[in-house]
């Protein structure tokens, strides 16, 4: 671009502005930043590469250049962080996070304390504030936590459930139980 006008300052900033309007200033330390003609967007490159762009809806793009991340607050508070390796971090107004990890998996944290990951594969995972975790297979089956057992619900209705004490009791849908202790010797079998 042609300039139109360069004006150079006492205190080593140097502007430039162009026949199409653009206005840029060259500071000492090595930053620069450029208006565009209508000054609605503005760029900042830094000293050490980071990058500050503001767009015209007033939405800021900061890139970090060190980490190669790329922070984006857009105008409604949402803030989206995207980092080298292909994750994808979205942090809402609300307080909710949802990350995007580079193997596609994606956790949301909700402002309650509850949280939930959807694997590739399609397995659901939910965390209540109480550490109560729920997951949902993507055979069917279905697996609940909680400090006291774990709970494998099955297709067919048959539940099997491990205490911490080790024992194990296993409901079929026939209504039979079987119950085994510790060592997986069986204490009690209803057969019918």
């Amino acid at each position: 671009e042609e300039i139109q006008r360069e004006t150079a300052y006492p205190d080593g900033k140097v502007e430039k502005v162009l026949k199409n309007g653009c206005h840029l200033i060259f500071f000492p330390n090595g930053t620069s930043k450029k208006v565009s003609s209508d000054g609605k967007t503005i760029t900042i490159t830094f000293f050490n590469g980071d990058v500050k762009q503001i767009m015209p809806d007033q939405t800021v793009i900061y890139y970090y250049a060190d980490a190669k991340t790329t922070h984006t607050t857009y105008s409604d508070g949402l803030e989206v962080l995207q980092f080298s390796n292909g994750q994808i971090e979205k942090h809402y107004p609300d307080g909710k996070k949802e990350i995007t990890f580079p193997d596609q998996t994606i956790k949301s944290l909700f402002t309650d304390g509850q949280e939930e990951s959807i694997f590739p594969d399609g397995t659901i995972v939910r965390v209540q504030r109480d550490g109560t975790k729920t997951i949902e297979f993507n055979n069917g089956q279905r697996e609940l936590h909680t400090p006291q057992f774990k709970r494998r619900e099955y297709p067919d209705g048959t539940v099997k459930t491990v205490y911490m004490n080790g024992q194990q009791e296993t409901k079929y849908v026939s209504g039979r139980v079987r119950v085994k202790d510790k060592d997986g010797n069986i204490i009690m079998d209803t057969k019918l």
